[in-house]
């Protein structure tokens, strides 16, 4: 599995210092710590912090006519060398005064007049910020499938990149047969050495096998010339065909790189975190293993050689993509210094390897897993299943898991699961009405586990904050309404399933793991919400914390770490009242998960939560809103 290691690229980190209260990537840096050294805002203050300044987004000016409609507000902006960048939507980019919001410059690809493209919800996550020591450029892909170098200091697209700076995203994936309205971009390229690499967002629930394959692709940060695509579907005469039975790799696609990626600029390595082949629940069109979906795939950033890999999910039927860019810390096990890499996932594992080698950091077995009883379908007998550290989820479902606070919530909730199929973790969906039953049950369910948020790493510590949630699904195979559908089956989800409105499981539904990486032992987890403690039939129980049960929990949110706090937020809806509006910033002490401070905010927040520092004062920013009331919005200490 394991190739030799590569010679090292340019590391622009170190070309251009980081300056303090910098956050120059969408993770922070390349490494996805998710960090930032300040402490101007810690306990002591934190319910003193109010909103400092607010920025509506530049696509609230967008012609009507040419407008459509976009998801959530989920942005994360960058912070540089005192300037604030940061994207909408749509794919344009401005310029901010990090300390007053007042606009530099704002730059508009135009992405909208390429059309809608079949996926839903739309949003454009980030911005890859990258210098070679004398240029600076900020790079964007757009869900108009424009790949946009733009320089930093007048905001005009780099003339020397591409057409005008602009490089067409429907080009170098070496597959023409293909719905190209299924494909787009949201999460930001990264630029690794002199490599702007590029994932994308393919449409999971199509009816034909004509997806666009989610191969990784290469450009010169220079000039825009395509240098290399990874092929994550195995093309004629590479290695892991095999993997696909029937050469189903011809057909198949997705298995992409949909969110954010992470490096080691050091050593020239991108980490590619991959998703499941099309169709994602049935797979009797690519039976085998199907290398290299759900795959952690290290990459020569230079080249596109691949360094090593590991497939976390054979043959996936469960869509357990890994959804979150991995985590790089340097850590020290038994007196072993390792450089590493962790991988939360939808399953609720953490995969932890040397980031060089690829060699696990603990054992991963293989173990047997339940088979399918669908026509055309074969399970992969095994899957993997790290020794430690132990699962941050709970994983599989059995009667004991069954929620049963009162005799009456246990009698319905019995009832009730009498209708599914329950059993381990990789239990496989079933045909609608097989034995009488609806569906099979998911824990984690395909939202997570651990989703987009992904980890955070405090290098100081090694401690690895994970956010997930707790909520089953409820999955069954169905003919598609379409007779002429190239699949005999395609997906039914119910996703809240349970007795009087309450989840069918025991909480906790929402949580924060904190892991010890130098030891792999959990340091503290803590359910994360209020959740369902004042529901109607439980409100007499004066119950603790049970952890949010959110709808869109999987997909948004995250922390942030700083040197004292873990600062993340919470929905109004769940926590004060359904018809509330708005979020609640929480922070926590996190070297113990003991809650130091809440502020509610007028908003619904959808992004991740970054912090800078900006004239000497810190700075917590987070976007949210969706359509016309998408804005930034910054916190601080009073003036």
């Amino acid at each position: 599995m394991a190739l030799p290691l590569i010679a090292c690229t340019p590391d622009a980190e170190q070309i251009a210092p980081t300056a303090i209260g910098d956050w120059r990537h969408a993770g922070g840096s390349h490494a996805s710590q998710k960090y930032a050294p300040l402490d101007q805002i810690d306990a002591g203050n934190f319910n003193t912090v109010e909103i400092a300044w607010r920025w509506q987004t530049a696509d609230a000016r967008i012609p009507q006519d040419l407008d459509f409609p976009t998801g959530d507000y989920r942005a994360v902006p960058l912070v540089v060398n005192g300037v604030m960048y940061t994207n909408t939507n749509h794919g344009q980019v401005a310029a901010l005064n990090p300390a007053t919001g007042e606009e530099l410059w704002v730059f508009d690809p135009e992405s909208y007049r390429h059309g809608r493209p079949n996926f839903s919800p739309l949003q454009t996550r980030g911005i890859e910020y990258w210098t070679d020591g004398e240029i600076e450029r900020i790079f964007i892909a757009t869900i108009g499938k424009q790949l946009v170098s733009i320089d930093i200091h007048t905001g005009k697209p780099d003339p020397l990149f591409g057409d005008n700076g602009f490089v067409d995203l429907r080009n170098d994936l070496g597959k023409l047969e293909v719905e190209m309205e299924n494909i787009t971009h949201g999460a930001p390229p990264i630029a690794v050495g002199n490599s702007v690499i590029v994932g994308s967002k393919v449409f999971d629930y199509t009816l034909f096998n004509r997806n666009p394959p989610g191969h990784v692709r290469a450009y010169d940060a220079h000039t825009g010339r395509f240098k290399w695509r990874f092929n994550t579907i195995p093309q004629a005469g590479e290695a892991f065909t095999e993997t696909w039975e029937n050469e189903a790799w011809r057909d198949a696609g997705n298995t992409n790189t949909w969110t954010f990626m992470s490096a080691d600029d050091e050593a020239g390595i991108v980490y590619l975190p991959t998703s499941t082949p099309t169709n994602d629940y049935w797979g009797g069109a690519r039976l085998g293993e199907n290398l290299f979906a759900e795959s952690l795939v290290a990459v020569n950033a230079e080249t596109g050689e691949r360094i090593w890999h590991f497939q976390t999910v054979h043959h996936g039927l469960w869509d357990y993509d890994l959804a979150s860019a991995p985590n790089l810390v340097d850590i020290v096990v038994d007196g072993r210094p390792i450089k590493a890499v962790a991988q939360v996932s939808k399953t609720g594992f953490t995969y932890v390897f040397d980031r060089l080698s690829g060699e696990p950091v603990w054992p991963i077995e293989e173990l047997p897993v339940p088979p399918s009883n669908v026509p055309g379908e074969r399970t992969h007998p095994t899957q993997p299943h790290p020794t430690w550290p132990l699962p941050f989820e709970r994983q599989g479902m059995t009667a004991a898991d069954l929620i049963d606070f009162t005799p009456e919530i246990a009698a319905e909730a019995r009832e009730l699961a009498k209708k599914y199929v329950m059993g381990p973790i990789f239990t496989p969906p079933i045909v609608e009405g097989t034995d009488g039953r609806e569906a099979t049950i998911f824990l984690p369910g395909a939202g997570g586990g651990a989703n987009h948020p992904g980890a955070n790493i405090d290098p100081e510590t090694n401690i690895l904050y994970i956010p997930s949630h707790t909520r089953p699904y409820a999955m069954s195979l169905v003919p598609p309404d379409d007779p002429a559908s190239d699949f005999p089956y395609v997906i039914r989800v119910q996703r809240n399933i349970g007795p009087m409105g309450l989840p069918l499981v025991k909480p906790p539904y929402r949580r924060i793991t904190a892991i010890d990486l130098d030891t792999g032992e959990h340091v503290w987890q803590i359910p994360f919400g209020k959740g369902p403690a004042n529901h109607p039939a439980l409100a007499h129980l004066n119950l603790p914390d049970l952890g949010s049960v959110f709808n869109d929990v999987s997909a948004e949110g995250g922390i942030l770490i700083t040197k004292t706090l873990l600062v993340s937020y919470l929905s109004q809806k769940d926590e004060i009242h359904p018809d509330a509006d708005g979020s609640i910033l929480v922070a926590f002490d996190k070297n113990t998960g003991a809650k130091v401070g809440e502020i509610m905010v007028d908003i619904r927040l959808h992004g991740p939560v970054m912090s800078y520092q900006a004239a000497g004062r810190q700075y917590i920013a987070v976007a949210g809103g969706r359509f016309d009331n998408a804005e930034l919005i910054t916190f601080a200490l009073p003036q």
